[in-house]
């Protein structure tokens, strides 16, 4: 984690100003919580990034247009869990404008302060008679303790919430940067995660602010896979709302951002449908850090890699024809190849190497699962260029296929 950033609790709700709420509204037959809201102080900043997808839900044009018409301002989200209101044709925008207008009315706010996201089945809408009569005391709910309880009102398949706090001091004031997200299986972002969303207490301009947010994705989100599946719903939600921040403390916010963005993402990965252990693949000497980029995502979305992981067999003739069909210039005779602290391939030729002893060290990650030493390394040099990045992903086992092969029946 970046200097001068440490970790604190209190998640979303840490930053100053920042209220947050969660609670279980019966959207969810499971009877888990399901309703969340997230509310930002006055004059808040809001940075969006959201699916590429052509097949979208309706809330992510909403916030989307809502975003660009106000120039990256907004107070409230409102998170429904349980249905992704995505195919669901005119009904699906007209739920969306309804939960949002209700929603602001409650808060004392007008509509186009208000974004919403949604998560769940495709093609199910949202219950709206459920949901308006869980707004009252949702709002009721806000506070600045409710981090804990919006991080969980937002899962789905999920087994953990996901959230983080940090702290700095930055020209002399405390800056306090809080996430949270949800995201298990159908992973493969080219914006964000499924949901996420991040708050700070620093004053920064909108402007400023996505250019932030968007270099951040880029490292954190738009770096991990679990199943190669992009959602209709992918939306990441970025606040700052507070006292201004030097622009000379920019570049050290911009870190705590990435680390925030990192962390969840991260968390994502590691809790990838049915995985057992976190896949990190770190990428040096490409010709610049989007090849390097693309070239550890490319390995982390390999399925026949993913599966050579969850069975513990270090088979890296899968990881080298993976970083060959990424798209982006390599020179096959500079491939170093490491898994963990083994090294298997130098200057594009295969090495001796002790296999019971790289296949028990892949045994070992798993056995450590939601721990700090779950990660199994792949370290990859492609080249002689100034080229780095890393990406982020999990094993595939049996149990993804058990857990999505019986999703809605």
């Amino acid at each position: 984690m970046s200097h001068p950033w440490h970790s604190i609790s209190g998640g979303v709700t840490a930053p100053a100003g920042f209220l947050a709420a969660g609670i279980t509204a019966g959207l969810k037959a499971s009877g888990k919580p399901d309703l969340s809201l997230l509310l930002a102080p006055e004059g808040a900043v809001c940075a969006g990034t959201f699916t590429t997808s052509l097949v979208r839900a309706a809330c992510v044009d909403l916030c989307a247009e809502r975003l660009k018409a106000s120039g990256g301002h907004a107070r409230a989200v409102l998170t429904n869990s349980g249905q992704a209101n995505a195919c669901t044709g005119d009904r699906g925008l007209i739920d969306s404008q309804r939960a949002t207008q209700a929603m602001a009315d409650r808060l004392g706010l007008v509509a186009e302060e208000v974004l919403i996201c949604s998560t769940g089945v495709i093609g199910v809408p949202i219950p709206m008679n459920t949901l308006l009569a869980g707004l009252d005391p949702l709002a009721d709910a806000l506070s600045a303790e409710g981090g804990s309880a919006a991080a969980t009102a937002i899962l789905t398949t999920d087994l953990i919430d996901k959230q983080i706090a940090l702290e700095a001091e930055l020209g002399g004031r405390r800056v306090r940067i809080g996430g949270m997200a949800k995201g298990s299986g159908m992973i493969h972002p080219n914006m964000a995660t499924m949901l996420g969303y991040l708050t700070c207490d620093a004053g920064v301009p909108a402007d400023v602010w996505q250019a932030m947010v968007k270099r951040a994705v880029d490292r954190s989100f738009n770096a991990i896979t679990v199943d190669g599946d992009t959602s209709t719903n992918d939306t990441y939600l970025a606040f700052a709302a507070g006292d201004p921040l030097s622009p000379e403390h920019f570049e050290a916010l911009e870190a705590g951002l990435t680390a925030v963005s990192q962390h969840l993402a991260k968390a994502i990965a590691r809790d990838g449908e049915g995985a057992t252990c976190l896949l990190e693949v770190q990428v040096e000497g490409a010709g610049d850090d989007a090849a390097a980029r693309a070239i550890a995502r490319t390995i982390c979305g390999s399925s026949l890699v993913k599966c050579a992981v969850h069975g513990r067999d270090p088979n890296w003739g899968r990881i080298v024809a993976a970083a060959g069909r990424a798209g982006v210039p390599m020179d096959p005779d500079a491939v170093a190849l490491w898994l963990g602290e083994h090294q298997l391939m130098a200057a594009g030729q295969p090495l001796p190497f002790d296999r019971p002893a790289a296949s028990a060290y892949m045994r070992e990650r798993a056995a450590g699962a939601y721990l700090t030493d779950d990660t199994v390394l792949i370290r990859l040099q492609v080249g002689s260029g100034s080229g780095s990045g890393r990406a982020w992903g999990c094993d595939l086992s049996d149990q993804y296929v058990r857990i999505n092969a019986d999703y809605t029946t």
